[in-house]
Parts: C-alpha cells; sequence; structure tokens
C-alpha cells in the first residue's frame, strides 16, 4: 500500500517527464511507420493514460483494480489495430513505458533497499499486468476476426443453387468435417424449404476422400432431406472413393448415386416429369 502510494506521488509529480519520454520510445518502435499516428495523437493517448492511471492509483486499494486504466487499454488497442499497428508495436507501446518508468525510481528513490524493492516490484507488477491485458485484448479481437471469416468461408464453400424449378444442387470442394456437415445440412433445408423442391443433388466430385465419417455426415445430410419431403441423389463418386467405400463396408444402398452430375440432374428431371430434348436450330 505505501509503495503505491510513492509510486502515485512520483508519478503525479513527474508525469511531463514521463509522457515525452514514453512518447520517444513509441516513435522509436515504429521508426519506419510514423504516418501511422501523428505526434498530436501519441500526446492525446498518453495524456489520457496517465489521467486514468493516476486515477487508479489514488483509489487507495492494497491491489488496484485498475478498472478505468483497463478500459481505456481496450481502447487504446482497438484504435492502433485500426490505424494499422502490428500485434509487437501494440505492445510495444505498453511495456516501453517501464523503460522511463524505472529511470524515475531510480533517479528519485529514497528509503532502506526492501522498500525501494517493493516499490520496483509494485510498478512492474503493474505494467505488467496492462501489457497483458493489452495481449488478451489482441488475441480476442483476432480469435472473433477469425471465427468470422470461418463462418464467411464456410457460407461460401457451401452454396446451394437452383438447377430448375424444384430441383437443387449442393456441389461440395474440400474435406467434411461435423461443423461443415451442419452448416451444409442448414443450407440446404432452408433452400429446400424456400424453394419448395422435392429434388436434390449432392455433388461430391470435389470431395477429396470418403471415409466412414465423411461418408455419416452425408448420409444425415440425405435422411434430413427425406423428412423434409425431398430426396437425395449423390453425384460425382470416382473409381477411387468408390474403391475405398467398398474396402471400408460403406455404403449408400438407399440411396441413388450417379457417376457425373450431368447423370444425377438427367435423374432429378426424370424424377420431376421433365425430358430434355436436342432441338436442331434453323
Amino acid at each position: 500500500m505505501a509503495a503505491l502510494k510513492r509510486l502515485a506521488s512520483l508519478v503525479q509529480k513527474h508525469r511531463g517527464q514521463l509522457i515525452n519520454d514514453w512518447i520517444a520510445l513509441q516513435q522509436d518502435a515504429i521508426a519506419n511507420q510514423k504516418h501511422l499516428i501523428s505526434q498530436s495523437d501519441l500526446q492525446r493517448d498518453a495524456e489520457d493514460f496517465f489521467n486514468v492511471f493516476e486515477a487508479d492509483l489514488a483509489a487507495g486499494e492494497d491491489v488496484p483494480s485498475l478498472g478505468q486504466t483497463l478500459l481505456f487499454l481496450e481502447r487504446l488497442t482497438n484504435d492502433r489495430i485500426e490505424r494499422g499497428f502490428s500485434a509487437e508495436q501494440i505492445t510495444a507501446s505498453i511495456f516501453t513505458l517501464k523503460k522511463p518508468l524505472f529511470r524515475l525510481l531510480s533517479e528519485h528513490l529514497e528509503g532502506s533497499p526492501a522498500d525501494i524493492l517493493d516499490l520496483i516490484q509494485a510498478s512492474s507488477d503493474l505494467l505488467d499486468r496492462l501489457g497483458m491485458h493489452a495481449v488478451t485484448r489482441l488475441v480476442d479481437i483476432k480469435e472473433k476476426l477469425i471465427r468470422q471469416q470461418q463462418a464467411e468461408m464456410m457460407e461460401l464453400s457451401t452454396p446451394t443453387v437452383k438447377i430448375w424449378d424444384g430441383i437443387l444442387a449442393l456441389p461440395l470442394i474440400g474435406t467434411l468435417d461435423s461443423a461443415r456437415t451442419q452448416s451444409i445440412m442448414e443450407s440446404l433445408l432452408d433452400m429446400i424449404v424456400a424453394t419448395s423442391s422435392t429434388v436434390a443433388i449432392l455433388d461430391i466430385t470435389g470431395v477429396p476422400t470418403v471415409d466412414t465419417m465423411v461418408a455419416q455426415h452425408i448420409l444425415k445430410t440425405v435422411a434430413a432431406a427425406r423428412l423434409m419431403g425431398a430426396e437425395c441423389l449423390i453425384s460425382g463418386i470416382r473409381p477411387q472413393i468408390a474403391q475405398t467405400m467398398v474396402h471400408l463396408g460403406v455404403g449408400f444402398q438407399d440411396v441413388t448415386t450417379k457417376a457425373t452430375l450431368a447423370e444425377a440432374l438427367a435423374h432429378a428431371f426424370a424424377l420431376r416429369g421433365l425430358t430434355v430434348r436436342k432441338r436442331e436450330l434453323e
């Protein structure tokens, strides 16, 4: 508690020097990218930081919650990301405060070695907390972005196309797993309802391998479509995949399968009572 009071007093007394030294170090960290932020913005951010940091230290808690400072760092991190700062540059902008702060402590500390050590340790712990909070915020933002991109890619990787009135096609490309199969099923069922389709073609030409798990995923999708009143056809079963499925003992006995999408489409037309005829152009 006494160490934090001394720290608060020193920070308040030498605030101007700390801010100037800290800004200089931040500018050095982005020496080749100074266009990312202006001197005035760095000055403003430093002033705002010390406003909340001093307020948190003055709260008189044995272990400062640093609530205002942590919230400020979240906003600062968001701002720096939008400006184009790298994760290393953002974390460096926090941890570089240690150097001018420790220099200040070494120049102005008085008292017993134990008291001095307590103050240095308390100061280091506080700045480590702030730096780690910035790192955590960065990770949260990156993970959110990754999840968003994964969702967008998942949606784009399962395009359900209306081929004809009452006929849908879902070309599958890439490896199938539980999450993607769930997305495929939802996309297909939604389109069946939206278009009142009675035939759906699952084309697996672009699926590299079909093992027991992939086959089960496909069968679940077929079963779900049938519950919605649509007949599912599977196309694109290549010779290598057919041999693998036989070897694994996996089969689609209750499902109509075709070698190519063209054959599946012809069968879908037949199920709908449609006939494709070649017309000679005059």
